[in-house]
This record gives C-alpha cells, structure tokens and sequence, in this order.
C-alpha cells in the first residue's frame, strides 16, 4: 500500500510515522509514506496555494491549480487509487470505511486547511470526502495521521496478530473486552477468575458478555451494528434492568389550551389510541409518568374509567403489559397542576420542552435537547397539543421548543401518538 499526502506543511509528519507499527511496516516494505508540499506545485514566485474566495467571505480558500497538479503528479497510472479529501463535510470515518480502504494499492489524502479547497478539486479529483468527527481541527493533517493509521491496521504483515484488527473495539459493532495482565493483584483489584482458569470456552464467553456490557453502557449506539444471538439480546435486557435511564423525563398531552383549524382556542376530548399508545411509547423509552391534561371533569371521569378497566379491572389482567404502561398515567386539570406535581416528586421544577408541527422562533434540535436531558441534571416535562397544536402563549412559556418532525417528503400531517413515538425515540433512545 502506498499513502501520499499532500499538506502546505509536510514538516508536520515527521513524528507521527516513525514510531510503533507504523514504522516498522515501512521498514518491511508493507506500506510506504509519501509526504508532499503542495507548495512545489505552485507556479509563481511566492508559491501561493490560496486565495480570496469569489463573492466575498472570511478566510482563504486553496487553490485548485496547485492542487490538480499535485494530485495529477502523483497519482499511479497502473494502480488502484483512492483520492480522499478531509473535510468537516466528509462522511464520518470509521472501522468499515477503513477496512475498505486497504483494499486499494494507492490513497491519495488532501489535507484541507483555510476554508476548505475549491469546490473543482472537489468535482475533477476526490473520490472520498472524510470527516473523523464534528470538531473543529486547525487542518486535515490531524486526520491525514488518522487515516492512515487506521488503514494501515488492516495490511496483512502489519500487526504481528493477523486477527488483532477484527478483535479491536468497533469491529462487529462492540467495544472490546476489559483486558489484565501481571500482577493478578493491584492495590486490592484481582483479575476475575475466569481468565486464570485455562477454561478457553469460559474465557471467550465471559470476554464476550462482557464485550456486550460495556458496550451497552458506554455506546449503546453501537449495539445496532452487532451480529447478536437471541440468548445475547435477551442479556442486554438483563442489563436494562440493572441500568435504570440517567434522564428524568414526564411527558404531558394537553387537551387545553390548544387550537382548533381556525386557530381558535378550544378543549379536545380524550382519544383512546393516544392515552394507550402514548403510554405504551412512554413505557418503553422509560418516562417517569404521563399527564393527562384536561379542564373539563366529565372528559376526566371518562378517562377514570378506561384507566380502571386496564389498571385494576378485567383489563388489568387479559394484558399485564397494558397495565404497566397505564399505571404512568395521571389526570390534571392545568399544567400547572402537571408541573406542581413535577415539582414536589422531583424537588425542583422541570424544563419545560414545547413541541409543534409548524416551525417556531428560537427551536432545539434532538441532539441538543438529548444531551441535556441524558445529563439527568434536571427534570423534564414534553409537552405535546392535541387539535390543531399548542396555545401560543404555551409554546412562548416554554424553556424549549423542539424542532418539528420531519421526514424526507414535504408531508408533516403526523398523528400526536406517532409524532410522540417518533420523538421519545429520538430524545430517550439509548
């Protein structure tokens, strides 16, 4: 495999390669490194690679003469090459596209710097555009080191352990075991028994579960990629159990104040499928309870009366399931008999998160709003309007208006339970 980079500071490379595997695999001949200044290819007298950007803006931009020329200069005619631009746009790098890469015989990387390259050598040259993460880096050579680092790893002869790089964390979706070595106590701390038993089926179980623990309780996003068995799923389970959510979530469905279709305000009657459904959804994502909001005493009792059927009457026991999810249910007249209650369970008063089908001032987006909410710092209280939406006055009351969902059509006409659904996914998936 043969690696050139082309960066304005080609100095910058002369310590990351000289150390550890990476060293030794070009002294081996596996790879070679070829570093490049895009300055050389600069025709005039000052070697300029960048300049103004067309229409005005901040910064510079790299040219794309010097730029071509490199690329062009470099790249093998009889070899399989890759030409890889890193760019806060890029796709996120990760194992899988490393793995794809050492397939190829010659990668090109472009280190980008200033405001970005031209968007010509974009369109005439790059084959792959790589981002290593949503960060800011004073330029691509950070990641060029990455890359071919990563690569690397996944060259026959480079790692004396040929199966060393399919063990790693991330590969099959999961974080890699704890590992022990000499002595089998330190200051108190043993290594687990298993590993000195000789038992290599036991070893390789326990290596495993234990893959799996650690990777649902460090990024369970990850768990999505893993080949588990039916066994496994039924211990990340377990491991639900034992690892209750860090957020402290309520969810409120308003029937007043809300808008009707002539953007009246008016009160809406309970509907069944949202009560049960909503709770359904509530109790999967692990909500801590579900207000029903309503002002008027007869929609109460009525909805007294469906909670009874489920939660002590016959319902109760045709569908256990059903039960659990609608013993989270409470009635209220107000919010603010929602947020009191909130309040005294919780010691401090909620954050409040409005949502809305139409777009609003001053929105959230999910990430945003998950990061606070898994921070598990303060309580939280989603509120979602049933009719034609939340009053204005409750949406400007709010501490945060969510953005609205959206999918990849123009059409947004959900039903409140799915658009629930959609967002307690969002919000509250691990």
């Amino acid at each position: 495999m043969r690696f050139d980079i082309l960066t304005i500071f080609p100095r910058f490379f002369d310590s990351p390669f000289s150390y550890g595997v990476i060293k030794k695999a070009q002294e081996k001949g596996i790879i070679q490194i070829n570093i490049h200044d895009i300055r050389e290819f600069a025709e005039d007298k000052h070697k300029t690679v960048d300049d103004k950007p067309y229409g005005g803006g901040s910064g510079m931009v790299m040219k794309p003469e010097p730029l071509g020329k490199a690329i062009e200069s470099v790249r093998l005619s009889n070899a399989r090459s890759l030409v890889i631009l890193t760019t806060p746009q890029g796709e996120r790098f990760s194992d899988t596209i490393a793995n794809q890469f050492s397939n190829y015989e010659q990668i090109i990387i472009v280190c980008g710097r200033y405001e970005g390259v031209d968007e010509r050598i974009r369109e005439l040259y790059v084959d792959r555009e790589i981002s290593i993460g949503d960060y800011v880096l004073s330029g691509g050579e950070y990641a060029a080191c990455v890359i071919v680092d990563t690569v690397s790893r996944f060259i026959p002869g480079v790692l004396g352990n040929e199966a060393s790089p399919y063990h790693d964390s991330f590969r099959e979706g999961l974080l890699e075991y704890p590992q022990y070595t000499r002595p089998e106590s330190f200051k108190g701390k043993r290594v687990p028994s298993v590993l000195l038993s000789g038992n290599h089926k036991e070893i390789e179980e326990w290596r495993r579960k234990e893959s799996i623990k650690r990777t649902f309780l460090k990024r369970p996003d990850l768990l999505d990629r893993a080949n588990l068995t039916i066994e496994e799923i039924r211990f990340i389970q377990e491991l639900k159990k034992q690892n209750p959510p860090p957020f402290r979530v309520y969810v409120a469905l308003v029937h007043y104040p809300v808008y009707n279709k002539q953007f009246k305000i008016i009160s809406t009657a309970f509907t069944n499928l949202d009560i049960h459904d909503i709770a359904r959804a509530g109790r999967t994502y692990g909500i801590r309870g579900f207000f029903l909001v309503h002002p008027v005493l007869e929609q109460r009792e009525l909805a007294k009366q469906v909670l009874w059927h489920w939660t002590e009457g016959p319902g109760a026991l045709f569908n256990p399931t059903r039960k659990e999810a609608l013993k989270l249910v409470k009635l209220t007249t107000s919010l603010d008999e929602a947020l009191y209650e909130i309040t005294k369970t919780e010691g401090q008063r909620p954050r409040v998160v409005a949502t809305d089908a139409r777009p609003q001032k001053k929105m959230v987006g999910y990430q945003e709003l998950k990061e606070k909410i898994f921070s598990g710092n303060e309580p939280y209280l989603i509120l979602f309007g049933t009719g034609w939406g939340l009053a204005k006055h409750v949406i400007e009351n709010a501490d945060y208006v969510l953005k609205p969902v959206e999918g990849p059509t123009d059409y947004n006409h959900l039903s409140v339970r799915g658009a629930a659904a959609i967002i307690l996914d969002r919000l509250l998936s691990r």
